[in-house]
């Protein structure tokens, strides 16, 4: 519905704070956060109030089905700098989204995979100890590459 048809519906065509928190199920201080990351927007009303536009909801929406799908807020603000504000992003726009993090999500994956096909390995010896274990890290030869899991790391060609 367009702005005035909104209104003479008796419908408020922005809603306050509390309301798109009610609405979306986000906290009030989630919101504040959002906005002041960027990822949404408000206006002021003359008494200072922040004023969404009810495209908000679909905003908060794809925010939050990406946070729980591990994509960083930053990706998540640079993916919606690419969206036209004052616009209800689109399944056409979810899909756009959503497959230029395909690939990072499919690299998580693999990772979560190899770690799940290897957890029992280390722990299975009992020493719990990587740096001395002879069997998956024999003289800690894997040191010389730097801290971290490196077995653990999937490398992509």
């Amino acid at each position: 519905m367009r702005q005035e048809s909104l209104e003479t519906a008796g419908i408020p065509a922005t809603l306050s704070v509390g309301d798109v928190a009610r609405r979306s199920g986000v906290a009030v201080s989630t919101l504040h956060f959002y906005e002041a990351q960027g990822l949404i927007a408000s206006t002021r009303s003359a008494g200072n109030q922040r004023r969404y536009s009810r495209d908000v909801l679909r905003r908060v929406a794809l925010i939050r089905t990406a946070q729980r799908v591990g994509i960083s807020l930053a990706d998540i603000g640079s993916a919606l700098r690419t969206l036209p504000g004052g616009r209800t992003p689109t399944r056409a726009d979810w899909t756009r989204l959503s497959s230029s993090w395909r690939e990072e999500l499919e690299g998580r994956i693999a990772q979560l995979k190899k770690l799940r096909d290897t957890l029992d390995d280390c722990i299975g010896c009992g020493c719990l100890s990587i740096d001395r274990c002879r069997l998956r890290n024999p003289l800690d030869k894997l040191g010389c590459d730097g801290p971290g899991a490196h077995r653990l790391v999937v490398r992509r060609p």
